[in-house]
């Protein structure tokens, strides 16, 4: 097991090392200001001494996203359960839902400051609208995607509506729930880091974003990646849960998951 992680880790890390070899040498070798591209080296020593205001900004980020990320997991699947429903719920409602995927999240930030006032709250409003969408199309697709004959022999046998629903579509639509789940964790810290660009500003701590406006304007560039890097990283944080908790409820009966 601990042989077939490493075998799986090795390419991605050497391909890491590889990149920022060049990258530290290409702004040596060229002389590039640090204040326009810092060397890797400079962004690990800023990170290193900014450790504790990365984390705490990362943590405060991490929580608005969370809470963004599990509205829209829950409203989501009720929201697609409803338009599978019917078709003609589907053609009347579902083209509403593509205003979360078109409408931009730095246009109506303000609106959110008004409604929910600055800090977490708006923050955590921005995650949930820019994540929700993902989470609707693709269960709704994995809801739609049920044989019809499997359909049949559960009408034959008289299952209900709910019956159909919780031992049919729900099971046949995980795989691509899991897939909207997926794109909904790293939205939601994107939607939190806009956020916080407009409504981050309250009497707790800051957040990412918050610590990204403030280097862009101190001209701390290092401490830009840093942050930067740290919001990447709790992205990657969230996406791996959703990916290693899929996995495991997927693992024995579909497939996709199988050999993970």
């Amino acid at each position: 097991m601990n042989r077939t992680a490493l075998r799986a880790a090795l390419p991605p890390l050497v391909a890491l090392v590889v990149l920022l070899t060049l990258w530290e040498a290409a702004v040596r070798l060229f002389e590039v200001p640090v204040w326009l591209v810092p060397p890797p080296s400079a962004v690990g020593a800023v990170g290193a001494r900014e450790a504790g205001s990365l984390l705490g900004a990362a943590l405060t980020t991490g929580r608005a996203a969370l809470v963004g990320f599990g509205l829209s997991a829950v409203l989501g699947v009720l929201v697609a359960v409803t338009l599978a429903s019917s078709r003609m719920v589907e053609r009347a409602l579902y083209p509403y839902t593509l205003f979360l995927q078109t409408v931009p999240i730095v246009a109506i930030a303000p609106l959110l400051v008004l409604w929910f006032g600055p800090g977490p709250r708006a923050v955590a409003v921005s995650s949930f609208i820019v994540s929700l969408f993902p989470v609707i199309a693709n269960t709704l697709t994995g809801l739609r995607s049920v044989e019809p004959p499997l359909r049949d022999m559960f009408r034959l046998y008289g299952a209900g509506r709910f019956a159909t629903l919780w031992k049919l579509e729900l099971p046949a639509a995980m795989p691509h729930l899991f897939t909207g789940l997926k794109i909904a964790s790293g939205l939601s810290v994107i939607g939190a880091i806009v956020g916080e660009f407009v409504a981050g500003f309250s009497e707790g701590s800051a957040g990412l974003g918050i610590l990204v406006l403030a280097a862009y304007r101190q001209l701390r560039t290092d401490l830009l990646f840093a942050a930067v890097l740290a919001a990447s990283g709790l992205g990657l944080v969230l996406f791996g849960a959703v990916s290693l908790t899929g996995a495991r409820l997927l693992r024995r009966w579909h497939p996709s998951a199988q050999g993970n």
